[in-house]
């Protein structure tokens, strides 16, 4: 049966973001029963061409300041513009492979420039096979660790979950293939929410940021007291916060209050007694910091800390998991067990057996990279390897739990402990110095790769479940689409490399890279690491563990800076404002699903604007007047344009009808 029989596309079912109740089960706008037009030349082609020009743009992104977008939803609204600009009739299935496909280049980028453009920061030449290499392999390690569990993730979580990145490419492309009212409330939204962030990036009308330094009060704070407020007006933040809901942005944010209102004026109390830096890497008197430099300097590491042990919890909470998953897998390869296989459509995997296998083969080959591209010593390449496959193996779950909660993967706190882990165990088998650190950062680069993949290839299969794709199809192309972004990622690092440099006057800045370069250089030269603080974070997950609040989401907001987060907490007010305003239940679901449309088109828009600032701006082409754009009456307009942001976001998702 073809598609073209089912009629036109009614929007997603009331079920799709609730927990099922007893015996009730969720069928996707896709009929498991019927075929769909999914896998063909026109999507292939379009995912292949996407992969592409975003992993080249993400790249260039990333390494000037360090924020890698995801590729997911300008991608979706690209090939639901060109369906519509092709007039393919049941395209949402095409759409869907063409985002999975495409969607590779941000998730490969971020596994290669948060490490490898470290080896240039140290002076060490890396070859294009090592970036190449490292990130394929990275990526089809991901995707391969991660199948086992897609069934946990999107369908036992059902509702669980809010999944932000996820909805809001649904909603696009569930909008694409509906029309009417919806996708012009997409649309407009979308608009209002691009134009508004490409007129902060391109034109510098008003700041990015509000601080409370706007004030002289609030400058005097920040000053003596190292006290100080900041947020994002970025709508794609705001959007963001709203899809994740209050309850999680606010667990976010407490994390990022207790970092900037507790630890850090505790930290300045002493600051006057002071006579010598404390801490590994640190030359400066607290008393000479800035609140953000303490913050990177003291609390970050507490976050990075507490994001190992919440992955450590993690890993032990999700063994039932992983043990389910490994024994099904070993009952299907060997036979034993055929109630795993399925007929239908949108509930079957690749087989276990080739998962099994391609693992094996995976493995060898990471085996003779390290052995013959890296480390040329036998032991030092099978070290290499375990510590590839066992914390890339145990972080999956975590990276798959962090986009599924927050929408945000924190590859490079976890590829940071990654580093310092593989750190201390190769210099224990003899291997340090320069070889030392070519070894960790290439062996940091796979994990982070895998781990940067399976969290974002777990939005994929997320949005397919929604839809009604076949999972298989999507895992089987997931792997050209890696192989095409690893390819471009490693040919932009190394045109950048040679046309920018990433250190010295005008050079890129690789933020990410260059932390990992600052911890990586002592510790193969024998220097310490801030165990201490790691150690703090770490007691303050399993604290917060035993009185039952998700010690993952909590420490991510001690590890990002607090302008992210503080919007997250304003998007996910006006969520439970328009979702609770009225006594009629029915009006408040048609506000919420409102609501969220308007959230998914400013991500949408803002992320697709921001790829195209960016592009101007690889041309020259920015009207951002430093000065004022740095003013505090740039800031203070900053503000007054976001409150007027958030009010049409208020009225606009209160106009909803019950009938809708």
């Amino acid at each position: 049966m073809s598609d073209h029989e089912t009629g036109p596309i009614k929007g997603l079912p009331e079920n799709a973001y609730k927990e099922l109740k007893e015996g009730e089960s969720y069928e996707p706008i896709m009929s498991p029963h019927k075929v769909y037009s999914e896998v063909n030349t026109w999507s292939v082609l379009w995912g292949i061409v996407m992969a592409v020009i975003f992993s080249a743009a993400a790249a260039y992104l990333g390494l000037k300041i360090g924020q890698v977008f995801e590729a997911a939803i300008p991608i979706a609204i690209i090939a639901v513009g060109l369906s519509t600009v092709f007039n393919r009739k049941g395209a949402l299935g095409e759409n869907v492979i063409i985002q999975s496909i495409g969607a590779s280049s941000g998730v490969i980028v971020a596994g290669a420039i948060f490490t490898l453009p470290a080896l240039y920061i140290l002076n060490l030449e890396a070859q294009f096979y090592q970036v190449f290499l490292s990130s394929l392999l990275g990526g089809f390690l991901g995707i391969l660790f991660l199948i086992p569990f897609r069934k946990y993730f999107v369908s036992e979580m059902h509702g669980k979950y809010p999944f932000p990145e996820a909805t809001a490419t649904t909603e696009v492309l569930v909008s694409g293939a509906k029309g009417g009212s919806q996708a012009r409330l997409l649309l407009v939204a979308g608009l209002i929410g691009g134009v508004y962030d490409f007129v902060i990036a391109t034109f510098g009308w008003w700041a990015e940021v509000f601080t409370t330094r706007v004030i002289p009060v609030g400058q005097m704070i920040a000053d003596k007291a190292k006290i100080v407020f900041k947020l994002n007006v970025g709508a794609a933040v705001v959007g963001l916060g709203y899809i994740i809901g209050l309850k999680y942005a606010a667990i976010i944010c407490a994390g990022s209050f207790v970092g900037w209102y507790v630890i850090i004026p505790i930290i300045n109390y002493f600051a006057d007694g002071q006579t010598i830096a404390i801490g590994t890497n640190i030359t400066s008197l607290i008393g000479q910091m800035t609140a953000e430099q303490i913050f990177t300097a003291y609390v970050r590491p507490i976050g990075i800390g507490g994001i190992a042990m919440a992955g450590i919890i993690g890993i032990i909470k999700s063994s039932k998991i992983i043990k389910s998953a490994v024994s099904l897998a070993g009952k299907e390869i060997f036979g034993k067990h055929e109630g795993t296989k399925t007929n239908i459509r949108t509930q079957r995997d690749l087989p276990m057996a080739i998962i099994a296998g391609g693992i094996l083969l995976t493995a060898l080959v990471i085996f003779i990279f390290f052995q013959f591209g890296v480390v040329h010593n036998l032991t030092h390449a099978f070290v290499g390897l375990a510590i590839v496959m066992i914390i890339a193996f145990l972080f999956t779950t975590v990276a798959a739990n962090a986009i599924a909660i927050v929408g945000t993967n924190p590859v490079s706190g976890m590829t940071l402990m990654t580093l310092i882990i593989s750190s201390l165990i190769l210099v224990s088998v003899g291997l340090k110095g320069t070889s030392g650190m070519i070894a960790a950062l290439v062996i940091g680069g796979v994990v982070c790769t895998a781990l940067s993949m399976a969290g974002g290839f777990i939005t994929d299969l997320k949005i397919g479940y929604w839809l009604g794709s076949s999972p298989y199809k999507q895992q089987t192309w997931k792997f050209l689409g890696t192989f095409v972004s690893a390819i471009t990622v490693g040919g932009v690092i190394m045109v950048l490399n040679k046309t920018y440099g990433f250190t010295g006057e005008n050079a890129m800045v690789a933020p990410q890279a260059n932390a990992m370069a600052a911890v990586i250089g002592p510790m193969m030269s024998g220097q310490p690491a801030p165990w201490m603080l790691y150690a703090a974070g770490a007691f303050l997950s399993l604290i917060l563990t035993m009185i039952g609040v998700p010690a993952l989401a909590f420490s991510l907001g001690m590890f990002i800076p607090l302008q992210l987060n503080t919007p997250l907490l304003l998007g996910g007010i006006i969520a439970h404002f328009v979702g609770n305003r009225s006594k009629d239940e029915k009006l408040n679901q048609a506000r919420r699903e409102r609501g969220t449309l308007i959230a998914s088109g400013f991500i949408a828009g803002g992320a697709l604007m921001g790829v195209i600032s960016a592009i101007l701006a690889n041309f020259g082409i920015n009207f951002v007047n430093k000065e004022w754009f740095e003013s505090h009456s740039a800031e203070a307009l900053a503000l007054l344009m976001l409150i007027v942001l958030c009010s049409y976001f208020i009225w606009e998702s209160l106009r909803a009808k019950k009938e809708e």
